[in-house]
Order: structure tokens, then sequence, then C-alpha cells
């Protein structure tokens, strides 16, 4: 007999759910948000819980201590005794209501899903600045959270500070705090996440804010019968500043310029049907396999993605700061799915063989997964025609998901 279902998606709450049914074979099903689960859970909360008789959970930790209790209630995943089980239920609390959804807070409003507000990010790093070290001085003593045996807080709380190593915890942080790093890096390795965060590289240094370019003044009429302003004397010869350095020019233009210029192409795009002319166009006069390459780009973190449109202001924030790489590229790329389970995917045209001299002008350009396509392929050849056009449902894992919104880059 089926011992329930686990409502859960890409959102970094459910990784403790998925791998507590793993660790103690659950006969539970894993389903993403279906029909029933809009009726039961009205509030759209992630991960939930259908169990026997009725029985409906939310909220992560509720979920978790039942799903360890179908597995074996004596686990020391809970504890050894009350007091341990006590300090797994802090711990637990204390990442899931404070931590999370700080370091959240604080990597959105840098990478523009949230409105930038200076305060709120000084705000939220100032926090972290006083609970880093509660971990900090926890694991300088203790192996684990609690004691020296893996429980529940660290799989909880290690699959939460993900999101800060991802974005905001660079090398320095590392330097700071190296028995939180001793102990992350242990819990990622473990039998419990290694399958969620393979071959995991950290970053340098954290993400940075990069505002929007200001749009230049038009520049105002002269007014009529102005007195003639009386020229300043030049300066002496010895007192002239050095020419201005030139900027430097862009890794890519060293490719020189291609057979068939970039600009006609999103012209093109921009002017004719999309399918009928623009994507026949493409392939007969654009692409080039020896000057171009063609990139499948995904959002990493679509389990922290919430409502669509803040996820379409996601992809312009980050377009805006990949536009020191417009001569180079065009690319569109889409929000599929729905309010609080919807995710990021797109497709680019990138001048030469890699990606990265075209993505890394942007600071947030880790926080994207970059796949090389094979134009030779057709199913790689439906992807980038689709992403062009939006008009089909996009297939993730095996799943049709309906196309909410997208930006093209041109």
């Amino acid at each position: 007999m089926s011992q329930g279902t686990l409502y859960a998606t890409q959102q970094i709450r459910s990784i403790a759910p998925k791998v507590i049914i793993k660790q103690f074979g659950l006969d539970v099903k894993i389903s993403d948000k279906d029909g029933d689960y809009e009726k039961y859970f009205p509030l759209g909360k992630i991960p939930a819980f259908i169990g026997p008789k009725g029985l409906k959970l939310h909220e992560v930790i509720a979920i978790c201590l039942y799903l360890i209790n179908l597995g074996d209630p004596k686990s020391n995943l809970l504890g050894k005794n009350a007091t341990e089980y006590a300090q797994v239920i802090k711990w637990c609390s204390f990442a899931n209501m404070e931590i999370l959804p700080t370091i959240a807070r604080v990597f959105r409003t840098i990478l523009g899903v949230f409105p930038y507000n200076k305060k709120v990010v000084d705000e939220g790093n100032a926090f972290l600045d006083k609970a880093i070290p509660v971990f900090e001085a926890r694991l300088k003593e203790f192996t684990y959270l609690v004691g020296e045996r893996v429980t529940l807080a660290d799989i909880l709380a290690a699959s939460y500070f993900v999101r800060g190593f991802d974005n905001i915890f660079g090398a320095d942080w590392r330097k700071k705090y190296p028995n939180t790093t001793r102990w992350f890096k242990t819990l990622i390795s473990s039998k419990y996440l290694s399958e969620y965060f393979p071959d995991y590289k950290f970053r340098e240094k954290p993400v940075e804010y990069v505002p929007p370019k200001k749009e230049k003044k038009q520049q105002q009429p002269a007014k009529k019968e102005a007195a003639p302003k009386k020229e300043k004397p030049a300066p002496a010869a010895e007192d002239d500043e050095p020419p201005a350095a030139p900027k430097p020019k862009h890794p890519l233009e060293a490719l020189g310029k291609p057979k068939a210029a970039l600009d006609e192409w999103k012209r093109v795009y921009s002017n004719e049907e999309t399918r009928e002319v623009a994507i026949p166009w493409f392939w007969e006069n654009q692409y080039n396999p020896e000057e171009w390459s063609l990139w499948k780009v995904d959002y990493k973190y679509n389990d922290e993605l919430t409502l669509t449109f803040m996820s379409n202001n996601l992809v312009g924030g980050f377009f805006n700061r990949l536009s020191a790489s417009t001569k180079y590229m065009f690319g569109c790329m889409v929000v599929y799915g729905e309010n609080n389970n919807n995710g990021i995917t797109g497709a680019f045209l990138v001048r030469g063989q890699d990606y990265k001299p075209a993505f890394d002008v942007a600071p947030d350009w880790e926080s994207y997964e970059f796949t090389k396509l094979d134009a030779s392929d057709e199913k790689s050849k439906k992807f980038i025609n689709n992403m062009f056009a939006w008009d089909e449902p996009v297939i993730v894992n095996g799943e049709k998901r309906e196309i909410a919104d997208g930006k093209v880059f041109k």
C-alpha cells in the first residue's frame, strides 16, 4: 500500500524530503503539482505531502519528521535522545526561517529579481555576519550540527547553504569560516546530497550589483541670442593631462568580422514572420558552424523562482548586463510554467566556439548553465527554432511546459 504522495519541484526545500524517501526506500510517490495539489493546498506551498486517511502536510520540517518516522522512528537522523532531538529541530528551524530567506533576499536583490535596494542587501549581509558565526562556533567543536553523526539538521541546512555558496560566499568568506566550509563540503559529498550537487564548483567572488545604464539626457536647444561666452585660455603644456587610455577591446573582436553580419539577421528577425521567413533565413544565411556556435542556456536556480513576471525581470536584468557583447551574439530566453513553479531556458548564437568570452561580461553569468548544441541534431535544432519562435511548449524532463513570457537579446 502506498505511503503517500510528496509534491515537490526543483525548489531547494524539496531536496530534504526526497533524500529521506530514498534513504529509507519509502513507497512514496514524488509528483509535480497537479489538479489534486491545487485542491488540497490552495496556498501553493512546496513541498507538500498527502498521506493515508486524509493526512495533509505542508512545511518542510513537518514533512521530513513524518517521513523519517515512517522509515525508522529510532533513526539517528532525529538524534539519539530528547536533547539531541530538540537540537535537530532548533537547527532546522534556524536554517529554514532565518538563513535561507536572508541569503535569497540578498542575492535576488543583487541579481535584479527584486528591485535593487542597497539597504535590503546591507541589512541581509549584516544579519548573516551575526548568524554564520553561530554555525562556525558550533562546527569548530563538532563534526556536524548535532554531535558526530549526520542528522536531518545537517541535510536541511547544507542544502540551503548551497544558495549562499552559489552566489555570495566567495573565497574570502570561505577563509573566514573554515569550519562551516568544511562541514558544507562534507555534506555535499555525502550519500545524502552528492547526487544533487555533483562536481560542485565554488565561486571566487560574490555576485555584484550592476546598475542599469542610464539613458542619455536629450541635449537642450541653445537659447536664442545668448551672449557669447569668453573662452578660457588654454592651460600650459606642462599642465595638460595625458590622453585617456583606449578602452580595452572585447576579446571576440580578435576573431574579425564574420562573413554574414549579425545585424542583418537581427533585422530579419525583427521585421519578418518568425517561423515562415526568419528561421529559414537564419539557417540558410546566418549560421556558419565555423564562425558561430549555438548554446542552450538554463538558469541554475529555478527552484528559487516565484512569480513569472519576476522571473522575466531577472532575464531582463541579465540581458542588460550582457550589453557589452551585443555585437557578438543573439539569443532568446523564455520563462516556462506558472507562478511558484517556473523555470528559465533559452538558446543563443555566439561568435566563435566558446561561450565564456561572450557571457562573462555579466557578473551573474555563473548563475546559468551552458550546453553546446549541435545543429545537425534534429532535437537540438527544434529546440533552437522554438526558442526563437516561442510558439510551442518547452519540453522539461519529458514534460510539456507552456511558455509564459520571455525576452530577446539583440
